[in-house]
């Protein structure tokens, strides 16, 4: 055997034992006529002792170890005189007999340490290396951990697990697909599925009532650092619901991952808002909150007053950022030229402080008598010391999505996002179609499969941009972790969805008829939900990206740079796929 024991499994209750070690040369350092190396595998990390005295032979042989050697050393287990409390073998070191380098190293082009001076760039080109750091194996690990969980639960809810292809057709309507060509059927293309959405629906109609499977997904989407490319997702199913059963079944599940990843007992039932509401109090559907800083309309007050900017305005809002009247001009221009950012987009921001004697002292004084700015101060029940910050603008929507940016901001800069505390939350209510400007068209907002609200289904012909949408999403501190919805099981409203989308029978017939054909037989009502297994894992390890807790993931280009992936085809592959390229201008 290479190793009678792990680099992370003895304690003093060991000293005396006789063991055998295999593992990298984490450092070596030279005292006198002694040398110490630490070894390190993934279980942790053993310091060895080599005597000059002892055993001239073998200390000349550590002396000549590098950085990553793989090594095995045989030796006998002591209690260490300078203890190292930081490490779970810190009270022992192994006194060396033999040494034995099973493969020499490369210097690493950087650092495998817990804080490593290597960039981004060279720790992805070099992921393998950057997968020995303790950091991103605890995140594996937990990985691991996590899906065991998931099984457990499911598996004891009655759950079965079953796969479903990695080839399937493209669905245009959703993100774009990545598509892969077929050899035996030229000019055909596959396309990797993006959700088993159909084919978990179908397995409803088989009669498997409780259907999961932890599955990678494809999404050919711009990426940013909730989301990569390829990403892996708890997919369920559930026959036989309503949507309160599904809420409270995987409701039930989020409290069981906390409890047996986190240790934390939550028994209050999650919090619940309403599409409508989270966009009017917080401006995004996936509200954080671990703090307040609801928005306020203030076009009541702050409109017909001569200030042209909130004259002009569809939408006046603000948020209270409480104790936070200390700001300097500095910081207050800091965070104008914040909200002014492109990607923000906002033209300005007004602000008012509670001075301590209870007036209130604006950037935009001369417009308002202290009077209509007491209004305001009431409107947020604002107290002396609280800072009051104004956007507004000609789109509502917009301007709340500024706003919302806006809140997150001041919530970081006050500390008031604590990645230890959790705030969970549904939200329901969804609108079933969203209209694009630009197409002139409704699209539909989760999937096409999603079931209006019933008391809703009449508006569909009159005004369906009013249709509420049987489905829902689960936030946890401003993340979306999971979203689902009860699904449409009768034929005639899947075809009265499909002609409101802008499919003629011919198109729907085309991509979906084997669902469709499948209601004929006796669909169940059903429903479900899928969560996003790398961003639960990102979220319990306190990541602000899913990056780290994939073994092998993508950079914001979406290129894996170790692979060097994508890359072209030769063309004797291409002649094989019936296949020529011809990039467009611009490419």
């Amino acid at each position: 055997m290479y190793r009678t024991r792990t680099c992370g499994s003895l304690r003093l209750a060991d000293e005396g034992l006789v063991v055998t070690l295999a593992g990298w040369v984490q450092r070596t350092r030279k005292m006198g006529g002694m040398t110490f190396v630490d070894i390190r595998d993934r279980y942790g990390v053993t310091q060895l002792a080599f005597n000059q005295e002892e055993n001239a032979l073998l200390w000349e042989q550590a002396n000549k170890l590098g950085r990553e050697y793989v090594i095995q050393v045989t030796g006998t287990v002591r209690e260490r005189s300078n203890k190292n409390k930081n490490i779970s073998t810190g009270e022992i070191e192994l006194i060396a007999s033999e040494l034995t380098v099973l493969n020499a190293a490369d210097v690493p082009p950087f650092t495998i340490e817990d804080e490593t001076d290597g960039g981004d760039d060279i720790r992805m080109k070099y992921r393998y290396l950057d997968l020995r750091r303790n950091p991103v194996r605890a995140n594996l690990e937990l990985r691991h951990r996590m899906a065991f969980e998931v099984r457990n639960y499911l598996d004891k809810q009655g759950f079965l697990e079953v796969e479903t292809p990695i080839l399937v057709n493209s669905t245009p309507e959703g993100a774009r697909d990545f598509v892969v060509p077929s050899r035996m059927n030229p000019g055909q293309f596959y396309a990797l599925p993006q959700s088993p959405q159909t084919l978990k629906q179908l397995l409803m109609v088989s009669g498997f009532d409780r259907y999961f499977q932890i599955v990678k997904c494809f999404r050919d989407e711009d990426l940013r650092a909730d989301r990569q490319p390829e990403f892996t997702q708890i997919d369920c199913e559930m026959s036989f619901v309503e949507q309160e059963d599904v809420l409270e079944l995987f409701e039930g599940m989020a409290k069981y991952l906390f409890k047996t990843i986190k240790g934390i007992d939550i028994k209050e039932s999650f919090k619940r808002m309403s599409y409508a509401d989270a966009m009017k109090y917080y401006g995004s559907d996936k509200p954080d909150l671990r703090f307040g800083m609801e928005f306020v309309e203030l076009m009541d007050i702050m409109k017909g007053h001569g200030f042209p900017v909130f004259d002009n305005a569809a939408y006046v809002g603000g948020i209270c950022a409480k104790g936070a009247a200390v700001y300097t001009r500095k910081q207050l221009d800091a965070l104008t030229d914040f909200v002014k950012r492109p990607q923000i987009g906002a033209k300005g921001m007004v602000y008012a402080r509670i001075e301590a004697d209870g007036s209130v002292k604006s950037s935009v004084d001369k417009f308002y008598t202290q009077e209509v700015l007491q209004e305001l101060k009431a409107a947020f029940n604002a107290e002396p010391g609280d800072l009051i910050l104004i956007l507004s603008g000609e789109d509502v929507a917009k301007t709340r999505k500024q706003l919302n940016e806006l809140r997150l901001e001041m919530g970081s800069q006050l500390g008031l996002r604590d990645k230890n505390k959790f705030v969970c939350l549904w939200v329901v209510d969804f609108p079933l179609f969203e209209w694009s400007e630009d197409d002139q068209r409704f699209y539909a907002m989760h999937h096409p499969f999603t079931s209006p609200k019933p008391e809703d289904i009449h508006l569909l012909d009159s005004d369906p941009g009013a249709v509420r949408a049987n489905a829902y999403d689960m936030v946890i501190n401003g993340v979306e972790v999971g979203g689902g919805s009860i699904r449409i099981y009768d034929s005639a409203l899947q075809n009265k969805m499909f002609g409101l989308l802008g499919f003629t029978p011919e198109k729907a017939q085309e991509q979906f008829g084997f669902l469709m054909n499948a209601f004929k037989y006796g669909a169940p009502p059903h429903g479900g939900l899928a969560y996003g297994l790398d961003r639960w894992v990102s979220l319990f390890a306190g990541l602000d990206s899913i990056r780290d807790c994939i073994a092998f993931p993508k950079n914001n280009s979406g290129r894996d740079v170790m692979l060097d992936a994508p890359a072209a085809l030769d063309d004797e592959q291409l002649k094989e796929l019936n296949l020529s390229i011809h990039l467009a201008p611009n490419s």
